[in-house]
């Protein structure tokens, strides 16, 4: 999954900048509302976390213009304002959810996961396709609840692929959803990672190649 971090205060910006990418997300980091509305114009996010007290746009601006230029993907607001008025405001500018300052890294987590499954339809934390079952809180995946070990990156695709479900993604996407901005996009270690989990994903076989496009998950899990 890839993060959008806006935040002026650099202390706080590094450390989730680092917390994020411990738990696997790949992340870009603003420190101004330009330089987020910038990246968010133009990048594709699955997440974007944005401070309300931003220098050279705030980040009620910053969310307002992202959502009338049709940028959907999901907001989290972090805030030092305790008011419950700056909360709905941010609300109303088009976030989905608000944590306030100081907060623990588990809860802006577990908030950013649900804002993601949210997203693409989700409720629960484990994400059900037929036989294949895949734990996004403890990022465990099991086919017929037997637990499949999978490499992190493995997972990454997979999980990405579940979240999108009948829905061709291109290689192209899949690398700019997982990895950082300087990646190498000639790389063909998409196709590795997929052909690894088809083969541990036996017996079912989920994952289908649309030729010339990508790659779709299909909803049903045939043998």
């Amino acid at each position: 999954m890839r993060v959008l971090v806006v935040e002026d205060e650099q202390a706080l910006r590094e450390q989730l900048d680092a917390d994020l990418k411990a738990q696997g997300f790949a992340v870009d980091v603003a420190a101004d509302g330009e330089e987020g509305l910038y990246f968010g114009r133009e990048y594709a996010y699955d997440v974007a976390i944005v401070d309300l007290g931003l220098p050279k746009m705030d980040g009620m601006e910053l969310i307002s213009t992202l959502r009338a230029e049709e940028r959907k993907f999901p907001v989290l607001v972090l805030t030092a304002r305790s008011h419950w008025e700056d909360k709905v405001l941010g609300l109303e500018a088009g976030a989905d959810d608000y944590l306030t300052k100081p907060f623990q890294a588990e809860e802006l987590l577990a908030r950013i996961n649900a804002l993601v499954r949210r997203a693409a339809g989700y409720a629960a934390p484990v994400l059900r396709q037929g036989e294949l079952s895949v734990d996004t809180a403890k990022k465990e995946v099991r086919v017929s609840d037997v637990l499949i070990e999978l490499t992190a990156y493995e997972y990454k695709v997979l999980e990405y692929l579940i979240l999108n479900p009948d829905r061709v993604v291109s290689k192209t996407e899949l690398t700019d959803h997982l990895y950082e901005q300087d990646f190498d996009r000639d790389s063909n270690v998409i196709e590795v990672f997929v052909g690894r989990l088809r083969k541990k994903l036996t017996p079912i076989n989920p994952i289908r190649t649309v030729r010339g496009q990508g790659y779709r998950l299909l909803r049903e899990t045939p043998s």
